[in-house]
C-alpha cells in the first residue's frame, strides 16, 4: 500500500470515528441530559387535563346580604367516554335520556360533542371542556328522576347524576339587579382567544356583563386540576398531577338590598304611571349616590331580565326578547348606555353660565310667551308668558325665554356665525367644568359617553354627515324628502359646522345634540349638592377572602371641580330648592317632611316609534337631599314619560320615602334604611347563609 492510500485510509477513520462521536454526544444529550425535557413533552402529548372549576366568591350588598351566591344543584351527566364504547355511540342511551328528562335528543347529542367535532354553524350549545370529564346535561333535574337514572345504570351506562354548584341571584327582599349584577356564562372561543392575561379553561363558566365580568379575575377563584395519561387508544393508564380547586374571593359592594328594591319597584311604578297617563313610556332608570364620596347606593334600569335564566339555558324566544325592540331592549341598561337630552334639568349648567357672564343672579327678568331668535319664534314651555320675575323664580317655575335671550345675547357677543378667534362661549364652559364627555368611571361594563354639542362636537358632526346633507337629494330616501327637512339639509351644508343661534339657544335649556346618561346627570347634582366636587362613581367597595382578610379596597377618585364660585352655588342651592317648595315640582313633593332639592325636565323627542308613533317627551327629575345636608343624589328618567314632575318626580319622592323610613306625610322611627344618616363604612362579615334584612 502506497503512501497516498494510507492517506486517504487515515482520513476515512478520522472521518468515521467524528462521526460516531457526534452520534453517541447527541445519544447522550437526548437521554441524559436533555432527557427530562422530553420526556415532560412526551406526557404532555399523552396526558388530558380534567378541570373542575373553582367555587365562585360572592357578591354582598353593604350589610352582607348576598345579591349572588351559588346553590346546589343536581345535574345529570354523560361520560363521553363510556358512551363512545357502545355499539351505536350511545344514541340509543341518549334518546332514552331525553325521553326521561323531556328533551330534544338533538340538544343532547350538541350538548355532548366538543365544539371541534360540529360544523362551524353548528356550534351553539358545543361542550368547551375535555371529554375526559362528566359533561352536564341539565343542572336542575328533578332528584326522582335522577334517582331513576342512577338505579337503571344497566339502561343508561355513562349517565349519571351530582351535586354541582349553580350561580344564583336569589333576589333578596325583591331585587332583580340584572343591569349591576350581571351573570355568568361559558367560555366561548372569542374569549379563549383574548390576550389578556387570564388563564381559562374550556370548561369553566366566566363573567359575561355587569359586576360580574368587572370583577371576574377575583370572583372565579383557580380550577382545580386533574391530569390523565392516556395511551394511543385514548384509555386512562396512570392519573398525573391533581390539584385542588381554590374558591373565589368574595365582592363587597356599596349597594343595599332594600334600597335597590325599592328604586326598582319605584321606577316600574313611575313608567306605569306614564302609561296611564297616555304615554308611551316604554324604559326608565333610576340611581342613587352617595354624593360624598361616589358609592352608588342603588341602580335600577327598566325593563329588566331575570339573570337566572342564563344558567338555565335561554330558549330562542327569551334570546331574541333581550334585544327586541317591541319589548324596548331588556338588555339595555338604561342608566349607563342611554343617551337622553337633560331638558330643564340642564338649567343648573345655565345658571352658571350666567353668573359667568356677568348677570346679576338676583336681578329680575322677564319671561315672555316666546322669543324672536333670527327667522324662527323660540316659544315657551306651552307658549305661556309669564312676566316679570327673579332669575330664582324662573329655574322653579321653569321659564325657557328668559335663558333664551340670555344664551342668543352671548351667542351675538361672540360673533355669530363668524365666531371671535377666542369667543367667550360661557354655557359650553359651565358645561365643560361638570366634566359631561368624560365617563363617571363606573366599575360597570359598556357605559356610553354622554356628548356636549359645543363647536368641537359641531366640526367633528360636520366632517362626517357633510357629504350627506351636501348631496341630499341624492342621498335621502323619499321619504325623507319633505320640504323642512330639504331646507335643513341645505342649511347644514352651508354652515353645519357652526354655532346656529338655534343650537345656542337649544343648548341652554338642555335641547338639541347635547345628550347625557342618567348616571351623568346623577354624577353633575351630586357635584352641586356637595359644593363642587366631581366624583368617580362606583359600585364596588372591597374585595375580601373567604376567611374575611381584605384583598382590595376601591376607593373612588375626585375626578374635578365645578368653577363656580361659592356663591353662585349658593344661588343654585336655593334655586333647586324652590323648585319643589313652590315650582314644578311642589306637587309631587307636597308635604314632604325631608327637604329635597332638584330639578324638573321635559325633553322633547324627536322621531317615530317601531309602531310608527310620534314618540313622547323624556321625563326627568334630579335631585339631592337633605337640602340643609346634603348626602343622597336621586336621580329617574323615563323615556317618553311625559312631564317630568307627574312621572319621574313622583318616582323619585317614592325612593326617598324608602330611604328616609317616610309613610305618607310623616317620619317612621326606626324606618329609615340608614338610622344614623349614611351608609355603613365598616365592612361586613360574609356567609352564604347571611340572612336578609327586612324591608322597612
Amino acid at each position: 500500500m502506497n503512501q497516498r492510500s494510507r492517506l486517504n485510509l487515515l482520513v476515512v477513520q478520522i472521518l468515521m470515528i467524528s462521526l460516531m462521536a457526534a452520534l453517541f454526544g447527541r445519544l447522550f444529550y437526548l437521554q441524559i441530559a436533555a432527557g427530562p425535557k422530553y420526556r415532560d413533552a412526551a406526557l404532555s402529548i399523552q396526558s388530558r387535563d380534567v378541570v373542575s372549576p373553582a367555587t365562585r366568591g360572592l357578591i354582598v350588598d353593604s350589610s352582607g346580604v348576598p345579591l349572588a351566591l351559588n346553590k346546589v344543584g343536581l345535574a345529570v351527566t354523560i361520560d363521553r367516554i363510556a358512551i363512545d364504547k357502545q355499539p351505536d355511540k350511545g344514541v340509543a342511551v341518549m334518546k332514552r335520556l331525553s325521553a326521561l328528562l323531556k328533551l330534544k335528543y338533538n340538544d343532547i347529542y350538541r350538548n355532548t360533542r366538543l365544539c371541534g367535532e360540529l360544523p362551524k354553524g353548528q356550534r351553539a350549545g358545543c361542550w368547551t371542556g375535555s371529554r375526559y370529564q362528566p359533561i352536564p346535561i341539565t343542572k336542575e333535574a328533578d332528584p326522582d328522576i335522577a334517582m331513576q337514572i342512577v338505579e337503571r345504570s344497566d339502561q343508561f351506562p355513562g349517565v349519571d347524576a351530582q351535586p354541582i354548584a349553580i350561580r344564583n341571584y336569589p333576589g333578596v327582599a325583591g331585587v332583580n339587579g340584572a343591569h349591576v349584577l350581571g351573570y355568568v356564562g361559558p367560555l366561548t372561543e372569542s374569549d379563549l382567544a383574548k390576550d389578556d392575561g387570564k388563564k381559562y379553561f374550556r370548561s369553566e363558566s366566566i363573567g359575561k356583563s355587569g359586576l360580574e365580568i368587572m370583577y371576574d379575575s377575583y370572583l372565579r377563584g383557580k380550577p382545580g386540576i386533574r391530569t390523565l395519561i392516556v395511551d394511543r387508544k385514548e384509555a386512562i393508564t396512570a392519573q398525573g398531577q391533581n390539584t385542588a380547586p381554590i374558591p373565589g374571593d368574595h365582592l363587597v359592594t356599596s349597594l343595599d338590598a332594600r334600597l335597590q328594591a325599592a328604586v326598582e319597584v319605584a321606577l316600574a311604578d313611575a313608567v306605569k304611571r306614564g302609561r296611564a297617563n297616555g304615554y308611551t313610556s316604554d324604559s326608565g332608570a333610576a340611581v342613587v349616590m352617595d354624593i360624598r364620596n361616589g358609592q352608588i347606593l342603588a341602580i335600577a334600569s327598566y325593563p329588566t331580565y331575570d339573570p337566572n335564566a342564563f344558567e338555565k339555558g335561554l330558549t330562542v324566544k327569551q334570546a331574541s326578547d333581550l334585544f327586541s325592540e317591541k319589548k324596548a331592549v331588556p338588555a339595555l341598561s338604561r342608566a349607563l348606555q342611554g343617551l337622553y337630552a337633560p331638558a330643564s334639568t340642564f338649567k343648573s349648567v345655565s345658571v352658571i353660565a350666567a353668573a359667568s357672564a356677568g348677570y346679576n343672579l338676583n336681578a329680575s327678568y322677564n319671561c315672555p310667551a316666546e322669543v324672536q331668535v333670527g327667522d324662527r319664534a323660540f316659544q315657551n314651555f306651552e307658549s305661556r308668558s309669564q312676566g316679570t320675575m327673579s332669575l330664582k323664580k324662573a329655574i322653579a317655575v321653569s321659564c325657557d325665554t328668559i335663558w333664551y335671550r340670555i344664551a342668543f345675547d352671548e351667542w351675538l357677543r361672540d360673533g355669530g356665525l363668524r365666531p371671535k378667534s377666542k369667543p367667550n362661549d360661557y354655557f359650553f364652559k359651565a358645561a365643560q367644568s361638570f366634566n359631561i364627555t368624560q365617563k363617571v368611571g363606573i366599575d360597570l361594563p359598556s357605559e356610553s359617553s354622554s356628548r356636549l354639542a359645543d363647536r368641537d362636537y359641531k366640526k367633528s358632526w360636520y366632517q362626517q354627515n357633510k357629504d350627506f346633507y351636501c348631496n341630499y337629494k341624492e342621498r335621502a330616501s323619499k321619504a325623507q324628502q319633505t320640504a323642512f327637512l330639504i331646507l335643513l339639509a341645505k342649511e347644514n351644508c352651508v354652515d353645519g359646522d357652526k354655532i346656529r343661534a338655534g343650537d345656542a339657544v337649544n343648548f341652554s335649556i338642555g335641547q338639541g345634540d347635547t345628550v347625557v346618561t342618567p348616571l351623568k346627570l346623577a354624577q353633575m347634582y351630586a357635584a352641586i349638592g356637595n359644593g363642587g366636587t366631581i366624583w368617580q362613581m362606583l359600585v364596588g367597595k372591597a374585595i375580601v377572602k373567604t376567611d374575611g382578610t381584605l384583598v382590595k379596597r376601591m376607593v373612588p377618585k375626585k375626578l374635578g371641580t365645578l368653577t363656580a364660585s361659592k356663591a353662585t352655588l349658593d344661588f343654585l342651592h336655593g334655586a333647586l330648592r324652590e323648585v319643589v317648595v313652590s315650582g314644578t315640582g311642589a306637587g309631587a313633593f307636597a308635604g314632604f317632611p325631608i327637604p329635597v332639592s332638584g330639578k324638573t325636565g321635559t325633553a322633547e323627542v324627536f322621531g317615530r316609534n317601531f309602531d310608527g308613533s310620534l314618540k313622547d317627551n323624556t321625563s326627568w327629575f334630579a335631585s339631592y337631599a337633605p337640602s340643609n345636608n346634603p348626602r343622597y343624589a336621586v336621580v329617574m328618567m323615563v323615556s317618553q314619560g311625559g312631564f317630568g314632575a307627574s312621572t319621574s318626580g313622583v318616582g323619585v319622592r317614592k325612593i326617598y320615602e324608602s330611604l328616609f323610613g317616610v309613610k305618607g306625610n310623616k317620619i317612621v322611627p326606626g324606618a329609615a334604611i340608614f338610622p344614623n344618616g349614611k351608609p355603613p363604612t365598616k365592612l361586613p362579615k360574609i356567609s352564604p347563609a347571611t340572612k336578609p334584612k327586612v324591608a322597612p
